[in-house]
């Protein structure tokens, strides 16, 4: 059955249950299995197809593995036959698995895993089906923020129906030193259990509490602990624990079960605000309805193809941040101690920073400004406990993977928005401190001495001085709006630090040691991975271009305009291949690797520098040969949905070079028309014309509420002014393109 067709069924399967589905049902167009497994040659984006709501604690999906690990980082890979259960937590998109928290698998017989085929699966926003072969049982799941809601329909009479409970099953124990530490599984009453697990691992120490309600009574139990077994116990301690719970012979068993990362009694009161009472349809349809409110905040026309692209990139840039606290407000700080917020706000975690800074977050600024608010009071609140802001945050902890301190340019691009409801004198205090204290891969003592990282003293030393330049020029910015001059010289001066790498010969920026002298040989294609190298997930020319705050001197540095481009020439059309690929190096155009983010902003970089026809052919050519609807729909891992964000954006024609300037670089826009709902009930609206069909990609103007838009910029205050900004498109470029293969 094709994709559109079998979305099209559900949406009439919601409607059958009584839910008018609404006007605008744009979550139709969402086929959560895009970039769920790769084929041949490619990776997939390690995305997930289970049930979950926007911004949800609960991420209820099927692993098919039995300790998911990089490949698999969501725990869900297209290409397995097995499922081994449901599990309520994971990362979306991510290059390391963690999570993976609570496991379910209804069943007949004693077993720990089932065969199951894509053509008895399916699954929209909010809800996920699968017929698990072994035993003949549909299993179905929903989600509310903090409870997944199971629907298991066992179609063999003649035996029991059993649900199978493992609180040892995690991401791989082989990665980051994993292990449970503690947990327990009680049965508190005929038809109820409720339980924890604290296990370490990426995200650490991390403490995850559970309270469950089945439709059934349990008839009979089995409790494990290791290799002892239990028939009919009350409660089980342990390191590695699971369970087995027989409701007798049912044709239906519904399980509705809450997490918490504070207390058993916080699970409880979250199913109880969530989910009581609620009928699964009615959560399933609730689901959808969610996801089409947020969903619709952007409604575009374009071909069905690329609606489809277009949706579930946005679907995806959605699944995180996740909510992080409880339906009372209290929340796991990153100290351990309980914390409770004011009304109306919420806590919030997964901060894939490294990746998200670049377009998830400007998205965020413009679709979710108040969301935007608690995610940038969220991160102050790790500063509070931690002394620096998040770098990757995970359940509220930080786990210190990858380099500079990307919150920065968030927070200084909230505020210079004008997002309300963030403290900006504490703000300012932790972007600050973030940047001037002392902590691991951020030495700033050496820093300040060097005016450069000295590869010596500092590996990564290349990517981090680019980075810590650009998030140092973000706090002068910040310095700057509060009047703090001394602090504005100071950082900006630091954001220059890049200069002091960049080899007058050779045109690229290079290692130096602690006596200044450049590290020798150097090889620009020569790739390096998370330490021990000059550079971090790229090479020399993939990170060429990383100085976004100042694109004018990095323009001079390179020799003028004609010698910047004709090195971005090179850089896209080159056939190099020497020095083995780091394995995040992927969806490559020429020495462009889409698939990791150092590379993402660098096609737009012609328009900044006088040829921007090539710019519009590069995002064309990116948009449609490194994005597709199939399994393997991304060019490299979704990292929390930035891929996707990249996609948004490009596809509504432009996109955030400097992603806190409050800035957009015009491409070349996808959409035929899209209307950005914006607060306050304004609309920011897109009207592509095209002269010569579909294929039309090249700009010929661009005019903003009916005058020309000077130069190749859109501002952010415009956008959220509200108004009409228009296209005109052609199909032959004004200027020379690329010969790409």
């Amino acid at each position: 059955m094709e994709i559109m067709k079998k979305q099209y069924l559900w949406a009439l399967a919601l409607c059958g249950l009584g839910h008018a589905v609404s006007a605008q049902d744009v979550a139709r167009y969402v086929d959560p299995f895009i970039g769920t497994g790769a084929v041949a040659q490619s990776l997939s984006g390690n995305n997930y197809p289970g049930a979950t709501v926007p911004f949800g604690m609960v991420q209820l999906s099927p692993d098919t593995r039995e300790a998911p690990d990089w490949g698999q980082a969501s725990g869900y890979d297209y290409n397995d036959k097995t499922i081994f259960g449901f599990s309520h937590t994971r990362l979306s998109g991510t290059g390391a698995s963690d999570f993976i928290d609570i496991l379910m698998l209804p069943m007949n017989e004693n077993r720990k895993e089932s065969r199951f085929t894509h053509e008895k699966e399916d699954a929209v926003p909010g809800y996920y089906r699968v017929l698990l072969q072994d035993d003949s049982i549909n299993a179905e799941l929903t989600a509310t923020q903090r409870v997944g809601v199971h629907r298991y329909t066992y179609y063999n009479k003649e035996k029991a129906s059993k649900v199978f409970l493992d609180l040892d099953h995690s991401a791989n124990k082989g990665s980051w030193g994993r292990r449970v530490i503690n947990a327990q599984i009680r049965q508190v009453g005929p038809s109820a259990i409720e339980g924890y697990r604290i296990i370490t691992g990426w995200g650490k120490l991390r403490k995850i509490y559970f309270y469950a309600e089945f439709s059934q009574p349990i008839v009979a139990s089995k409790m494990m602990n290791d290799n002892r077994t239990h028939q009919n116990i009350a409660v089980v301690n342990g390191t590695n624990l699971k369970a087995v719970f027989d409701f007798g012979r049912q044709d239906v068993v519904e399980c509705k079960l809450a997490i918490s990362p504070v207390s058993i009694e916080n699970a409880r009161l979250n199913l109880r605000t969530e989910a009581d009472g609620k009928s699964f349809d009615a959560i399933k349809s609730q689901a959808y309805e969610a996801w089409n409110k947020e969903l619709g905040k952007m409604q575009v026309e374009s071909g069905e193809h690329e609606k489809e692209i277009f949706y579930t990139a946005l679907y995806h840039t959605m699944i995180q941040p996740n909510v992080m606290s409880d339906a009372n407000g209290e929340y796991m700080a990153a100290d351990y101690s309980v914390r409770r917020l004011p009304v109306g706000q919420v806590h919030y975690s997964t901060f894939s920073l490294w990746d998200t800074f670049r377009a998830a977050h400007p998205l965020y600024t413009m679709l979710e400004p108040e969301r935007s608010t608690d995610f940038v009071n969220s991160m102050i609140r790790q500063y509070d406990y931690y002394g620096y802001l998040p770098i990757w945050q995970l359940w509220g902890q930080d786990n210190y993977c990858m380099i500079g301190n990307h919150a920065v340019p968030v927070v200084v691009d909230a505020i210079l928005k004008g997002l309300p409801g963030i403290d900006v004198d504490k703000a300012y205090e932790a972007v600050k401190m973030s940047l001037t204290t002392p902590h691991l891969n951020s030495p700033f003592e050496v820093w300040d001495q060097y005016g450069y990282m000295p590869e010596d003293l500092q590996t990564q030393s290349v990517s981090i001085t680019l980075e810590q330049s650009f998030d140092d020029w973000c706090a002068a910015q910040l310095a700057k709006h509060l009047n703090k001059a001394k602090d504005y010289e100071f950082f900006m001066k630091r954001s220059a630090y890049y200069r002091n790498l960049h080899h007058p010969e050779t045109k690229f920026f290079q290692p130096k040691n602690s006596k200044g002298e450049w590290i020798l040989p150097f090889d620009p294609y020569k790739y390096g991975a998370n330490g021990g190298y000059p550079f971090t997930e790229g090479n020399g020319w993939q990170y060429y271009w990383y100085v976004p705050q100042n694109i004018p001197d990095l323009i001079e540095l390179t020799g003028g305009e004609d010698a910047f481009c004709k090195r971005l020439d090179e850089f896209f059309t080159s056939d190099e291949t020497s020095g083995a690929k780091n394995d995040n190096a992927s969806g490559f155009v020429g020495l462009y690797a889409h698939g990791n983010e150092p590379s993402h902003h660098v096609a737009y970089l012609y328009a900044m520098a006088g040829q921007p026809a090539k710019t519009q052919q590069l995002v064309e050519h990116i948009k449609r040969t490194l994005y597709n609807t199939s399994s393997s729909g991304y060019a490299g891992n979704d990292d929390c949905g930035e891929m996707s964000a990249w996609y948004v954006f490009s596809a509504l024609g432009f996109y955030p070079v400097n992603p806190a300037s409050g800035e957009y670089v015009i491409g070349s826009p996808t959409v035929d028309h899209a209307e950005v709902m914006l607060p306050g009930g304004k609309k920011f609206t897109i009207v592509v014309k095209r002269k010569g069909g579909a294929g039309a990609a090249y700009v010929k103007s661009v005019k903003l509420n009916g005058h020309k838009l000077d130069g190749y910029v859109l501002k952010h205050a415009d956008i959220m002014k509200g108004g009409t900004l228009e296209f005109e498109m052609v199909a032959r470029p004004k200027g020379k393109v690329l010969n790409l293969r």
